[in-house]
């Protein structure tokens, strides 16, 4: 069990555990546009769902998951939630939840599958959880467009080298870019990751920063302290 503050994790059934990806993307999605209805596709443990439902006063909560094992896990890890009455978990693939959207969301969220190499290990859960392939980005950002509300923000968190693909292929959807945090692990290092909120208003000047998590092994930036503090309990 991963204990936070406010709510644990169990993690025991998926193959993809708890990692500094999620917890990013749950801490830095915009929510000042006080969001009624949230999506988190591709939910894993329910992670990403659970703090938004921590720092958000969202009625709707839903979470979609594909891996059988994972949604039985993230449907546990909801109903022992703080949040029970708001977060609810789908069993389905991407393409079978949009066939008939009941729904429009103001904020969609995921950190999808990003390995897109030709090399994929032996573990059919784990490809599943980290391949491109189980939920091409082309896929994820039309389903976007169609359900996301006219105010409605789409956030993700990939490799920063999908970063310029990513926008070029949202910007087809007439979704735009407005928030754009790159992440490093320490300064000495690559830009590894990036933070993406898009809306369907294109605006000028993109607020765009940089996030260092390190600045020496489990010593953590200011910045990443004053991002995750709300969670973590040694933060």
């Amino acid at each position: 069990m991963f204990q936070f503050k406010q709510f644990s994790i169990n993690q025991d059934k998926t193959a993809m555990k708890i990692g500094t990806d999620g917890v990013l993307l749950g801490a830095w999605a915009p929510v000042n546009h006080n969001p009624f209805s949230i999506l988190d596709i591709g939910t894993g443990t329910g992670i990403i769902a659970m703090m938004l439902a921590q720092r958000t006063a969202a009625e709707q909560i839903d979470a979609l998951e594909i891996d059988e094992d994972a949604y039985e896990q993230a449907v546990d890890n909801f109903e022992n939630s703080p949040w029970s009455g708001r977060l609810f978990c789908f069993h389905a693939e991407l393409d079978e939840f949009i066939e008939e959207p009941e729904d429009e969301y103001d904020l969609i969220v995921s950190n999808p599958p990003f390995y897109s190499e030709d090399f994929k290990p032996e573990n059919e859960q784990r490809d599943l959880a980290r391949f491109q392939d189980a939920m091409p980005f082309e896929d994820l950002v039309e389903a976007s467009d169609l359900l996301l509300s006219e105010n409605g923000v789409f956030a993700v968190i990939i490799p920063y080298k999908e970063e310029a693909k990513l926008i070029a292929l949202a910007e087809d959807f007439d979704l735009f870019p407005i928030k754009i945090t790159r992440v490093k692990g320490t300064t000495t290092t690559e830009i590894k990751r990036s933070l993406l909120a898009f809306s369907r208003h294109e605006i000028v000047d993109i607020p765009t920063d940089e996030l260092v998590i390190e600045t020496e092994r489990h010593v953590y930036t200011p910045e990443y302290i004053s991002l995750t503090k709300d969670f973590y309990l040694k933060m």
